[in-house]
């Protein structure tokens, strides 16, 4: 963790809760009688896959003022990110999520956020804006951009950063939390004006840019504003196209799927940690590729974040 003096490392906003996941797979959610508890949310998982590589992370996001509230709170501790912005919100419960698991590819969600979920209960006022603007990479998400107050705060945050360092835009576009994706785009527009680096599946590009094939959505997107656009292909790998014009694309890590759900957030802390070390942008898209891999091969998201080593194994061949 970072001390007063010292900038942060990474700093994400927005989405965190308590992940409720069946300990059996292959079975339907109805018929599920056993569960294990993990902290979730892409802006809280993402930070923990940094910590995880040895950066320092904190997380900008609200809980309910409730017991899984101050699990969260322990678990954040437990894995090495600083919870001085998680703060409480008494007006409403905690988020949990649920999955079903059906390997190698169909993982639905239930996310149950309503009538509303704290962390999208951040206020402009309440930032840290000189934390904000130090931190070496900020991280924010689609999914703070979906209801006010938080969509404000995110914005606000951007423009007081005014590209510092890295700026990372996770597109994260879960269509659940919008009223239709022509609503999300003038925002997601605006947040790639003021972002240094955009991340998305096909998916998220599309409603991004409007395009979905990939070498399209990545010129899209430095179009957009960004430096460097990482488009995930699924089984396709990952194609990242710099403004420099420097470009890799490389296929995913070949690994027997427990649970896909995570990956992504794995594969974000491990691009930052690529991005703070300077490496250049092949290696990156293969690290990070390794750590969704492995994530992928495991049941949870946030205790599943692998370490250096585990990361590098996979690499050379070595089972984690």
């Amino acid at each position: 963790m970072a001390d007063s003096s010292q900038p942060f490392d990474l700093i994400t906003i927005g989405r965190i809760g308590v992940d409720l996941y069946p300990l059996q797979s292959g079975v339907p959610l109805s018929d599920v009688q056993k569960f294990g508890k993990f902290l979730g949310g892409s802006a809280a998982n993402v930070s923990v896959a940094a910590a995880r590589l040895g950066r320092s992370a904190a997380v900008i996001t609200r809980t309910g003022d409730d017991p899984f509230g101050a699990y969260l709170h322990t678990a954040l501790k437990e894995f090495g990110v600083d919870d001085r912005w998680v703060t409480p919100v008494a007006a409403y419960p905690t988020p949990v999520t649920f999955c079903e698991i059906f390997p190698p590819d169909d993982f639905p969600l239930y996310f149950y956020r309503r009538p509303k979920a704290p962390d999208l209960e951040i206020h402009t006022a309440e930032l840290d804006y000189f934390a904000i603007r130090a931190a070496r990479i900020f991280w924010i998400t689609g999914t703070g951009l979906s209801e006010e107050p938080s969509r404000s705060a995110t914005l606000a945050a951007l423009k007081a950063r005014d590209r510092a360092g890295t700026t990372v835009f996770d597109l994260d576009w879960r269509p659940m939390f919008w009223g239709d994706p022509e609503e999300a785009r003038p925002y997601y527009a605006e947040a790639l004006r003021h972002a240094t680096v955009a991340v998305g599946n096909l998916d998220e590009c599309e409603i991004a840019t409007g395009v979905r094939e990939p070498r399209a959505c990545a010129e899209a997107l430095l179009a957009a504003g960004v430096e460097l656009a990482v488009v995930k292909q699924g089984p396709k790998g990952v194609l990242a196209v710099h403004r420099d014009g420097t470009s890799a694309e490389v296929p995913p890590v070949p690994v027997e799927v427990v649970n896909g759900l995570g990956a992504g957030d794995a594969f974000g802390g491990s691009l930052c940690h690529g991005l703070l070390a300077g490496w250049e942008l092949e290696r990156i898209m293969r690290y990070a590729n390794a750590a969704g891999a492995l994530v992928a091969s495991r049941l949870a998201c946030s205790s599943a974040m692998p370490t250096p080593a585990e990361v590098e194994g996979l690499l050379n061949g070595v089972p984690s």
